[in-house]
């Protein structure tokens, strides 16, 4: 048996993930605050980098502020600040009043929201601390975490003195904070705006889960009530709130900055990239002299020869980024220029291919330049992966986004009879009034997503 073997040369191309290449990626995909906080860190590690905008800020500040500073009276401003103490004008508006505005808007959790209220109660040291161990222990929305037996026992204290502390920080801002349930949350606002009718204690105790399901005729004949009664109730109960801790989540406290602004100027759009706060990075002169008078075998000048190198990738890693993202913005303006004209319901489908094709480029790239980038527009701050959307091909044969369909939808149902709401059959067919068909489950899919009750629990009596 003879054995051959045939020795071929092939020629493939592989890209090879260098740590440079690898930190462009991870530039591109990072956010502005994540950018910043990124910038801030390499110029901790680098030493050959620095802030250029930080120079540029401190010479306008010196020219323009300077005169200013100058105006100060001192003397007063010192005499003020020994003057100043824990009950003045922080926590007193100008009629002497406890204003919880003021607290709210300087704080940054709920915690200390609460335990600011409860150093204001005087308990004696002892009670003190379970309250503040209640406090603690007392989650983002506004509930209690642990039970009265698990406080009674790292205290070592009797169950009343706990539930009597606990129900102080219950009659605390927020109102309802401090519950176990939800029931309990709902009960305690009842109490705070001393609502009177006990019907409406016992829809809350007893019938939660019937409001929910909008079982109005049941609940009606189980209180021996009229409909329009019980429509009333649950609508008061609706207006309260389930997660009284909600206000001071920080998500709610976080601004977004656009990285792209879309003007309109005469009949053309412009796109402006708002990069007045990113730091400006350069390298630093005093280096730029050393390694010049440096021998290159030198460990010094290997060292600030790798540093040169890792600044000047980091610096063209970041002006790629926002390149990347103007060209990716200047295609989104291009082809949804309906949106830009008219508003959401003229949003045409468009794919992240579609967009890679048009700047030459790879479809991952896109879908990091827009993931969490946003973009002002005349109809709001969208982030970029706003504009990209399925959809379906309208009776004349223009595509129309699932993001303009839920448009429709939502008007509709904006319009619709309360007493006789639509279903999404219903909705189906007034769809195709206007040219778009699409399937009741896909009706069912949007209205979900928009969190559109179902047509049984929008109705109204």
């Amino acid at each position: 048996m003879k054995m051959g073997f045939n020795l071929q040369l092939e020629q493939s191309q592989k890209l090879i993930m260098t740590p440079q290449l690898q930190q462009a990626i991870q530039i591109l995909q990072f956010n502005s605050l994540e950018l910043e906080e990124f910038i801030a860190e390499q110029l901790e590690k680098n030493p050959v980098l620095e802030n250029d905008a930080e120079k540029e800020h401190n010479e306008l500040w010196d020219s323009k502020i300077e005169d200013k500073i100058k105006e100060i009276n001192w003397k007063e401003y010192i005499e003020d600040f020994n003057n100043y103490s824990y009950t003045k004008s922080n926590y007193q508006n100008e009629d002497n009043e406890f204003n919880y505005e003021n607290i709210i808007s300087n704080k940054s959790s709920l915690q200390e929201y609460l335990l600011f209220q409860y150093s204001l109660t005087l308990l004696d040291r002892k009670y003190f601390e379970i309250g503040e161990y209640l406090i603690n222990s007392i989650d983002d929305r506004g509930y209690l975490t642990v039970t009265i037996k698990d406080v009674t026992e790292h205290f070592n204290e009797e169950e009343n003195i706990v539930e009597s502390i606990l129900q102080i920080i219950q009659s605390f801002d927020p109102p309802g904070v401090g519950a176990r349930t939800i029931e309990e949350c709902l009960l305690l606002q009842l109490r705070f705006l001393d609502v009177k009718d006990e019907k409406i204690y016992q829809l809350i105790k007893e019938y939660l889960p019937e409001i929910a399901a909008n079982k109005y005729p049941l609940l009606a004949k189980k209180l021996g009530v009229t409909i329009e009664q019980l429509q009333g109730y649950c609508d008061f109960i609706k207006t309260l709130e389930p997660k009284p801790g909600r206000m001071f989540e920080s998500n709610l406290n976080r601004y977004i900055t656009p990285d792209i602004t879309v003007k309109k100027l005469d009949e053309e759009y412009i796109l402006l990239t708002n990069d007045f706060d990113e730091p400006r990075l350069k390298i630093r002169e005093d280096y730029r002299t050393m390694i010049i008078s440096e021998d290159e075998n030198s460990e010094v000048a290997k060292f600030l020869n790798n540093q040169f190198n890792s600044a000047a990738w980091l610096i063209r890693s970041i002006e790629q980024r926002k390149q990347t993202i103007y060209k990716v913005a200047e295609v989104i303006v291009e082809k949804q220029k309906g949106f830009f004209e008219k508003g959401k319901k003229f949003l045409v489908p468009m794919t992240l291919k579609e967009v890679a094709e048009e700047i030459s480029v790879h479809e991952s790239t896109v879908s990091r330049a827009t993931n969490g980038k946003y973009m002002e527009t005349p109809h709001g701050t969208f982030e970029l992966k706003f504009f990209f959307t399925g959809g379906v091909e309208s009776d004349e044969g223009m595509g129309i986004s699932s993001e303009s369909i839920k448009s429709f939808i939502r008007d509709i149902i904006k319009v619709e009879d309360p007493k006789k709401p639509l279903s999404d059959d219903k909705i189906v067919s007034e769809l195709e009034r206007k040219g778009i068909s699409i399937s009741r489950r896909t009706v069912a899919k949007y209205r979900d997503e928009m969190g559109i009750l179902s047509s049984s629990k929008r109705k109204r009596y």
